[in-house]
């Protein structure tokens, strides 16, 4: 079973929908016992990050991911989801992340050309860093759909592929058991329900 960890951030229906559409058995829940009997969490999320950091501490629901991955447990991040999992954010200020990689969230202004539009919204391509079992079902180039202001810097060792918006923006990470997508799976057609899928199948790790 799949558990889609329900904070009050994001859109929870149509990533259900896309991980029973790969035949996956998934729940949406903010239950602690219900995502430690899970085989597998999926932490999802739109907003501020400041935001859903503080909800997530609030419900008790952080330390029950923090927990589950540390234990082995395969953890997928998406879009703010996926900027959780890093050390901390400086979006509107300094926050702080569930800490899972290395890593922090920085904003687009200023870094990418000052012509293009923030957010970056659109479909665009995928560059691997290195193979990750999340691509086993995918190939180089193939495009997915971002929306995002921010991006994640400073994780080289967690980085599995890149996305050209003015310059190399972190499109995927994974390390272990933990893996992100800044991208919306359930938003990317066929491909996106490709790693959806490679993600349900197997072990990260």
């Amino acid at each position: 079973m799949i558990a889609i960890v329900d904070y009050g951030v994001g859109n929870l229906f149509s990533l259900l929908c896309s991980l029973k559409s790969v035949g996956a058995e998934a729940v949406v829940t903010a239950d602690a016992d219900t995502l430690r009997q899970a085989d597998k969490l999926i932490l999802p999320g739109v907003g501020a990050f400041g935001d859903a950091a503080e909800k997530l501490r609030n419900s008790g629901l952080g330390s029950v991911i923090c927990e589950e991955a540390k234990n082995g447990k395969d953890l997928m991040g998406i879009c703010l989801g996926m900027q959780l999992l890093f050390e901390k954010s400086y979006e509107y200020g300094e926050h702080e992340g569930l800490g899972l990689l290395k890593g922090k969230i920085i904003g687009m202004e200023g870094a990418i050309p000052a012509g293009l539009k923030i957010p970056h919204i659109g479909w665009n391509a995928l560059h691997f860093a290195k193979p990750s079992p999340l691509f086993r079902y995918i190939k180089e180039n193939d495009c997915v759909y971002f929306v995002h202001s921010f991006y994640a810097v400073d994780c080289e060792e967690s980085l599995i592929a890149t996305a050209e918006y003015g310059k190399e923006l972190t499109a995927a990470v994974q390390k272990g058991n933990v893996c992100g997508c800044q991208f919306h799976p359930e938003k990317s057609g066929k491909v996106g329900l490709n790693i959806l899928r490679a993600f349900c199948e197997g072990d990260q790790a």
